[in-house]
Formats: C-alpha cells, structure tokens, sequence
C-alpha cells in the first residue's frame, strides 16, 4: 500500500527529494519543509509523481 513519490520545490518547481507514504492512511498531498539547494533555502515541498 506505500507509494513512492517525489517532493518537488514550490517556488522553483525542482524535484529534490523522494519519499513513500500510506495511501490509505494519508488521502491529502504531502507537504514538508524541506532546503531547496537551487533556492539556497528552506521551502515548502509538495508531492508529486515520479516519472
């Protein structure tokens, strides 16, 4: 039931991180403030698909 997934920057769009969550037990978009290295700082992430 874990599903891979990719956090993606919110202001520059880039892919950084990739993590797994429950889908079952977790329904909403994952967001997590992650360091951005082409921003140079911490912003929020959100969930998208692997490609």
């Amino acid at each position: 039931m874990r599903e891979l997934l990719s956090l993606a920057c919110e202001e520059c769009k880039r892919r950084n991180y990739t993590t797994d969550k429950n889908k079952r037990t977790m329904t909403d978009k994952l967001v997590l403030s992650k360091y951005c290295n082409s921003c140079r700082k911490h912003t929020p992430h959100k969930e998208s698909k692997i490609k």
